[in-house]
């Protein structure tokens, strides 16, 4: 099991439940140390009291709050574990709410909840059974790393999960980002949702991370002394503005057919058409083209019978 990363207790009513909060995620990137380059050194970072220029050890740095430009106060670990917050050593529940009522921004870090002893045995799966068997996920609030955090607690494969979720007044409104209106045809959405249809999948387990991978094969080829690699043929896709959007969301379509294997020739669910009024225009133009040649014609044959009728 992973190690612990907090220890306390889940509130729920009367019911306390010991438990440890483990990570539920792992950190699989490629991390790089900062070297001197002319001789490959290590570069550290160093901590140094900007007063007096000394280097400073980790057991003489604390935590201060600037009052005001002048005056800074310090907070000790001390003092903020006896603040007096019913919080600081429980995940206490407070809510049950809708879980299609939560807004997935607010989601933040997400990490299991192990029952701690044999003694949280039993109040963990009476809370674990309770949140199964209801569409309800439950909403609480736990102090950590310094600050009170709200949080979602649900089920996952018999393990309950708490998310971090911001609060309120974090989460930007995002009018101010949303393009202005602009009208899109009927058309054009039934072809979007062919395309997702299209590209609807089981679930997420085919995903992997091809930077990662590619990362990996550089720093693989550097040391053994081996050329880099380089992009095949055809992997660099044009990138260009969108002229026609029908003919791109058609395009995609057929694209997203022959990738499963289908056939793509009838992709194309609305074939693309002139508008209504190019195809009124276009016959009247020539109708016009057409009696004007005539028009132009008929007193020439005039002008030649009077000359015949003179002589």
């Amino acid at each position: 099991m992973p190690r612990p990363l907090w220890a306390g207790a889940i509130s729920f009513g009367l019911v306390t439940i010991p438990v440890k909060i483990v990570s539920a995620t792992e950190d699989h990137d490629v991390h790089f140390h900062r070297v001197h380059l002319p001789d490959m050194g290590r570069v550290r970072t160093r901590k140094v009291c900007e007063i007096d220029g000394d280097v400073v050890s980790q057991d003489e740095i604390g935590k201060g709050y600037e009052v005001s430009k002048d005056e800074t106060i310090t907070v000790t670990d001390e003092e903020l574990e006896q603040m007096p917050l019913p919080t600081a050593k429980a995940i206490e529940i407070a809510a049950f709410v809708d879980a299609d009522t939560i807004d997935p921004v607010r989601i933040s870090d997400s990490y299991y909840l192990a029952a701690d002893g044999q003694v949280a045995a039993k109040p963990y799966t009476l809370l674990r059974k309770a949140l199964e068997r209801s569409s309800k996920v439950a909403v609480a609030k736990f102090a950590w790393h310094g600050r009170e955090r709200l949080g979602l607690l649900r089920i996952r494969e018999g393990a309950i999960v708490l998310h971090s979720l911001k609060w309120p007044d974090e989460v930007r409104n995002p009018q101010e980002l949303a393009p202005r209106e602009v009208e899109v045809g009927e058309e054009e959405i039934d072809q979007a949702l062919e395309l997702a249809e299209r590209m609807t999948i089981e679930d997420l387990s085919g995903f992997h991370d091809e930077y990662r991978e590619a990362l990996e094969n550089i720093i693989a080829a550097k040391s053994e002394g081996k050329p880099l690699p380089t992009p095949a043929e055809g992997e660099e896709k044009e990138k260009g503005a969108v002229v026609d959007l029908m003919a791109a969301l058609n395009a995609s379509v057929k694209a997203a057919k022959e990738s499963r294997g289908e056939d793509g020739e009838d992709a194309t669910v609305h074939e693309m058409r002139p508008s209504r009024k190019t195809a009124r225009k276009a016959p009247a133009k020539k109708t016009a083209v057409s009696k004007k040649s005539t028009a132009s014609k008929k007193p020439a044959k005039k002008t030649a019978a009077k000359k015949r009728s003179a002589s």
